[in-house]
């Protein structure tokens, strides 16, 4: 789930291969009455984190929710289209975040591709310590059949764009491999956070890992 955005929304996600036992739910699909998206989200993460997601009860989480078990169904087929749509909004949460962080440090004149990038990344890593409850459920591998590929195709995607951002050259193997290790080591900074408890000790790896990042894109002697 690593990666800095230049762009939100410019590479949809496919959707989850249809599998028995439940529906699929695209990226695109949305609950229109906020109220009720909030609680259903909100109750289904609680449980999801709590009993694990093939563990969990679609009865409990309409019961925490206070919405009824039918309209759950109808508005996200079930365990499956809930789980994406907490994804989703992770990951739309990221994007507004880093991009939004990118957007002011160019508004200030900002310009080397390797401090955007780290501006970036930092304001990633805060993203997740903020949000290390979703963070943590998301990387777990006790998710819905299909979604390690979905997870996976995510990644690459945002590999692009950390290429773009650090303006390298996809052609040449070198340069995709770089970016491609940055991106892991900002995804296993990611999964650090969602395991850490305390605010002090998340502020030095999100310091550290952005140290590590600095090393890792200076130039070669």
């Amino acid at each position: 789930m690593s990666g800095i955005v230049e762009t939100a929304g410019t590479e949809p996600t496919r959707q989850l291969p249809d599998h028995q036992g439940g529906s699929g739910l695209s990226e695109g699909s949305a609950v229109q009455d906020p109220t009720l998206r909030r609680a259903l989200l909100d109750a289904a993460l609680e449980v999801f984190t709590e009993r694990g997601y093939t563990d969990a009860s679609l009865t409990e989480i309409a019961t925490r929710s206070g919405i009824a078990l039918g309209s759950l169904f109808q508005h996200y087929g079930g365990k499956r289209g809930l789980y994406l749509a907490l994804w989703e909004e992770f990951r739309e949460e990221q994007e507004r975040r880093t991009a939004a962080t990118l957007a002011a440090e160019r508004g200030r004149g900002v310009a080397d591709p390797v401090v955007l990038f780290v501006a970036g990344a930092r304001a990633y890593l805060d993203g997740v310590w903020d949000n290390r409850r979703l963070g943590r459920l998301l990387v777990e591998d006790d998710a819905p059949a299909g979604f390690d590929a979905l997870r996976r195709q995510w990644d690459r995607a945002w590999v692009r764009r950390n290429a773009r951002l650090l303006e390298v050259d996809e052609r040449h193997r070198a340069g995709r491999v770089r970016v491609s290790v940055l991106t892991t080591v900002i995804g296993g900074a990611a999964r650090e956070l969602g395991d850490c408890g305390d605010e002090t000790e998340a502020r030095e790896i999100v310091d550290e890992v952005c140290g590590i990042l600095i090393h890792l894109t200076a130039p070669a002697a």
